[in-house]
């Protein structure tokens, strides 16, 4: 009455029907959790390879620099570090309130941070500020003032290529020795911003000061 069929049959029912909306569900999540996994580690990526560019390029460069001579109880030594700083090439704006100083003598090892004391007004001409001028800085600050600030008043922040500011050290303050740093003695300076973009200076004090008066500059 029936043939005999050998064929394979597919199975049906609602028992088939629940499995096969299960493997949906976990293949769609499955899915859901790839896609969100690969665009947080694009994110995470994206922001490491910008914090290492920020690294490398958003420092300062130092343009020229001299010192001020102060005439102390011992003889001549030199008080005030002037460093003129501009933006790096490529660098975004850097923010002296973010900015550290790295300042390594032969006797003393200090981060320097940022203290706005009112700008080139309050500090008068450069060649008075030295350890007699009312600075109100302690031994682990420095100061500066803008030398052109391309006309947009954005001090302490250098936001374009034609800023200039002059970065101010009182190495009598840092060292706390009234004097600063006498003939041949050789400081570091690590200057970094908030992102990590570093520059490092090394200078050593000229080997001969006679004949210099107070607050005449030298070079460095």
């Amino acid at each position: 009455m029936f043939e005999n069929n050998d064929a394979d049959r597919g199975q049906v029912g609602i028992g088939t029907l629940i499995v096969f909306i299960a493997m949906v569900l976990v293949a769609a999540i499955a899915a859901g959790v790839l896609v969100n996994t690969a665009g947080f580690l694009q994110a995470t990526a994206e922001d490491a390879g910008q914090e290492s560019v920020d690294k490398v390029t958003n420092r300062l460069d130092v343009v020229s620099s001299h010192g001020l001579v102060n005439q102390t109880g011992s003889g001549l030594a030199v008080d005030s570090l002037n460093l003129t700083v501009r933006l790096a090439a490529g660098s975004g704006a850097v923010n002296l309130d973010d900015t550290t100083i790295k300042y390594v003598s032969s006797s003393k090892a200090e981060n320097l941070v940022f203290k706005n004391t009112g700008g080139e007004e309050s500090l008068g001409p450069v060649y008075k500020y030295n350890s007699t001028s009312n600075t109100g800085l302690n031994s682990t600050e420095f100061t500066a003032y803008p030398l052109n600030d391309d006309g947009d008043s954005s001090f302490p922040v250098l936001n374009g290529q034609a800023d200039r500011y002059e970065i101010v050290i009182n190495t009598s303050l840092v060292e706390q020795n009234g004097e600063g740093l006498s003939t041949g003695d050789s400081i570091e300076l690590d200057i970094t911003s908030r992102s990590g973009g570093s520059t490092q200076v090394i200078y050593t004090m000229p080997q001969q000061l006679a004949g210099q008066d107070d607050n005449d500059p030298v070079p460095l």
